[in-house]
């Protein structure tokens, strides 16, 4: 017997939406039961500036660190605005993002959202074949999320129409722009028709966003979400001084002081995340309240679909523990993350928020550790600037409590000394002797 396809759930379908902070902000009855089913309950400050804003058709640049619910930002006001039963079939919307895991991510959120209405998403990224997405984008959709790489080859093969997009988002414009992605952003919105919508959200607004904003956007509004600290006040914020050597003994012990609920822990290399990986398979299969947790590793050098499981098992709950680089350093939300800890430091301020920003996810409460070596302290001071916060350090002696970094007082300025008589040069002092004994000078 061939079985039926489900159907896609229509707007008649859909419950009664409940009453929820988002009713001020004058939504369909189609989102406001999607986001009452996604547990959407108050929106968040750049939820609340964004989408008024957007709704109006105005740009909009915003401004807000991870974890405060951008996606839903640009997304409600989006799927608000489609036009169902326009007579054109090509895309309505397109929305670019850094990495193809955030693509995937907001892919789901917008399908999410999207669920009682008729919007249809499609997400285009690399490592995965081009001939699936082709075949997507033939059958129609109205919203499409991409990596600027690949929505470059699918703009070039003619299998993606921009030429009658109402509305451009630019998520994690920093990002994109931080990996090269400035030429292909820069030909795609050329593409475009220059009466659409554009939507910029980025963590930071350094010169090349702006420069990107003048050059592309229409008197957007400017909406500040961002602050001097990390977004999220709930993560504490701790460090440990270590040697080289004692790193992953301290990893251990640490692990089974904080027994956590789920954790990421950062290494600097691909070389390092397998290496370190590999150990704590050996070791924590000897600890008794630790050779439960899954364990699992991700890093560039890995293919897709193997980073895809793992996301999909961490999103799951099926991994406990997650070694990784950078690559989820931004853009992913997996709201269980108990605990992050930094292995190897950062190399940047940014790298640090965006690493620590993977805990305390919306409202929750989340833990950061960080491993510091005797020549990493300059590093670590200038993070403590960045976020204008001191961290606490930490120990693993039972009988020791975590304390705040003092600040050391600057010395007080003791009375100048009397300046040095100023050296003459050989000729000068020769005259300066025969002047005083009244000759002169050869």
């Amino acid at each position: 017997m061939r079985k039926r396809r489900p159907r896609k759930t229509a707007p008649s379908d859909r419950p009664e939406p409940q009453s929820s902070g988002f009713d001020a902000l004058e939504l369909s009855p189609d989102l406001l039961a999607a986001l009452n089913e996604a547990a959407y309950e108050q929106p968040t400050p750049v939820q609340a500036g964004v989408i008024p804003v957007a709704k109006t058709g105005r740009d909009v640049l915003a401004q807000a660190r991870t974890g405060t619910g951008k996606t839903a930002a640009f997304s409600i006001p989006i799927l608000e605005r489609l036009q169902p039963r326009r007579e054109v079939k090509a895309p309505q919307v397109l929305i670019l993002v850094p990495t193809r895991e955030l693509a995937v991510q907001v892919d789901g959120e917008v399908k999410k959202l999207g669920k009682y209405t008729t919007a249809k998403c499609v997400a285009v990224y690399g490592g995965q074949p081009i001939r699936r997405q082709i075949e997507k984008l033939a059958h129609g959709c109205q919203i499409v999320v991409g990596t600027p790489g690949r929505v470059i080859d699918h703009i070039r093969r003619g299998t993606l129409d921009v030429k009658h997009l109402t509305c451009v988002v630019l998520d994690e414009a920093d990002r994109m722009l931080d990996i090269g992605f400035r030429p292909a952003i820069e030909k795609i919105l050329r593409a475009c028709p220059t009466d659409r919508q554009t939507m910029l959200l980025s963590a930071t607004l350094a010169p090349e966003v702006e420069r990107l904003s003048r050059r592309y956007m229409q008197d957007p509004v400017h909406i500040n979400c961002s602050s001097t600290q990390i977004s999220v006040a709930t993560i504490e914020q701790r460090y440990f001084t270590v040697r080289q050597e004692e790193k992953q003994s301290t990893l251990i012990r640490l692990l089974q002081r904080e027994q956590p609920q789920q954790a990421i822990i950062f290494c600097r290399t691909k070389r390092g995340t397998d290496r370190l990986h590999r150990a704590l398979q050996n070791e924590l299969s000897r600890i008794d309240s630790l050779k439960s947790a899954k364990l699992a590793c991700i890093h560039d050098d890995m293919n897709q679909r193997d980073r895809d499981r793992v996301f999909g098992d961490l999103r799951n709950g099926q991994v406990g523990i997650l070694v990784a680089t950078d690559v989820v350093g931004r853009g992913i939300d997996v709201s269980t993350v108990s605990h992050i800890i930094n292995y190897d430091m950062p190399l940047d301020c940014d790298d640090y928020v965006h690493r620590v920003g993977r805990t305390g996810r919306m409202g929750r409460e989340g833990i950061a550790f960080t491993f510091v070596t005797a020549d990493e302290g300059p590093q670590l001071t200038a993070i403590e600037l960045n976020i204008n916060r001191l961290l606490e350090r930490d120990s693993l002696d039972p009988t020791a409590k975590p304390k705040a970094r003092e600040v050391v007082a600057e010395p007080v300025a003791e009375e100048p000394a009397a300046p040095r008589k100023k050296r003459l040069f050989p000729m000068k002092r020769k005259a300066g002797r025969l002047a005083r004994a009244g000759g002169k000078a050869r």
